[in-house]
């Protein structure tokens, strides 16, 4: 007998208890997602292990709490690149969406907003960045991916700046896609009424012949990246370096920081988990730039113990995506408010009282 496969539920409209952590919404997602656009959220590259070991990444430290400290005036307020932030949260940038919800970034925003949350737009957003910048009511972030053209990509730039974004995140570790066996199974293919919206009017990029060539065409070079700092006025984050020397290379290049990330483990597999090497990449920077970290952030403990290994903030990804299958907006601002929450928890009963507190000390390494 054939399976037919059971059609997608509706998002909830309420958030049922025992949503009780951002964990929690996969299932919910999983539910309300067709196969295609499950393979798309959930796979990583390869064998998925390093999409894997991102999370388990947070379970190799400890927390080591201090007591009888006063944090009855505690706060998580801070600034990064100049934006004053009321927590160390961000939504990472995420493409397409309404993949996985009908109003998709639209609905993130919102969900966003509720929450003091700023917001990292795709460049391969499924809604144009000014339309989503018309109707914000949350600081927005655009995340760039360089273009064939450099005409293109300053264009984009300057779509970015004219609409009030005030950040700019340029990806590096992405020249071309990685090698994506869970969608490769399932034969993804964007729907009709999903597209690359900010790229509607650019032409398609020539057809490389070639994996090198494609890198050539679709990725930076360090001169386009010094190019990129010279055409700008916005503080520009380097999104996707692992490793300390490029970290150094960045700054001193004059971008305002680095996001240490490996792309949610979706571009090369057997990479280092971002938690692994943030230490490092904060030591080579030694102050001279924002250091933000991406990857397998689900828990408040987990933006605690990253904040503790020198990050000044951090970027939600599939979490957040999960939250906005199952509910839309409500989901998103339920999964932000939460990890918000056991973020405060956590400060509070290990005696830090502002995000100043949390010091590399807070945690311990078991043998």
């Amino acid at each position: 007998m054939l399976h037919t496969p059971r059609a997608p539920l509706a998002p909830l409209t309420h958030i049922p208890r025992e949503i009780a952590c951002v964990a929690d919404y996969e299932r919910y997602a999983r539910e309300r997602l067709d196969a295609n656009a499950w393979a798309y959220l959930s796979g990583g590259a390869g064998d998925e292990l390093t999409a894997a070991d991102n999370r388990r990444a947070f379970e190799r430290w400890q927390l080591w709490p201090r007591v009888l400290n006063d944090v009855s005036a505690g706060h998580t307020a801070l600034t990064v690149c100049g934006q004053p932030l009321a927590h160390p949260i961000l939504l990472a940038p995420v493409a397409y969406q309404r993949l996985f919800h009908p109003d998709g970034e639209l609905a993130s925003m919102l969900g966003a907003a509720a929450m003091d949350t700023p917001m990292v737009v795709s460049t391969l957003s499924s809604i144009p960045l000014e339309t989503l910048a018309q109707h914000a009511e949350t600081p927005l972030w655009f995340q760039l991916y360089a273009q064939a053209e450099r005409a293109h990509t300053l264009d984009l730039v300057q779509r970015a700046e004219a609409a009030g974004y005030r950040v700019l995140v340029v990806t590096v570790d992405a020249p071309l896609a990685g090698i994506r066996c869970r969608e490769h199974r399932a034969g993804f293919a964007l729907p009709a009424q999903v597209s690359a919206a900010n790229l509607a009017g650019y032409p398609s990029a020539p057809v490389a012949d070639g994996v090198f060539a494609q890198c050539g065409v679709q990725g930076l070079s360090w001169a386009d990246l010094d190019w990129l700092l010279a055409h700008t006025r916005l503080p520009v984050l380097v999104k996707g370096v692992l490793h300390p020397d490029d970290a150094r290379r960045a700054v001193r290049a004059g971008a305002a920081g680095v996001v240490v990330s490996n792309h949610g483990g979706r571009t090369l597999d057997t990479l280092p988990a971002s938690l692994d090497v943030l230490a490092a990449v904060v030591e080579a920077l030694a102050g001279e730039g924002e250091v933000l970290l991406d990857g397998g952030v689900l828990r408040g403990g987990d933006v605690f113990k990253a904040l503790a290994l020198g990050a000044r903030a951090v970027l939600l990804g599939r979490g957040y995506l999960h939250a906005l299958a199952a509910a839309g907006a409500l989901g998103v601002a339920h999964a932000l408010r939460t990890l918000r929450e056991e973020l405060e928890v956590t400060m509070a009963l290990c005696g830090c009282a502002t995000l100043a507190d949390i010091v590399p000390s807070a945690l311990r390494r078991p043998a």
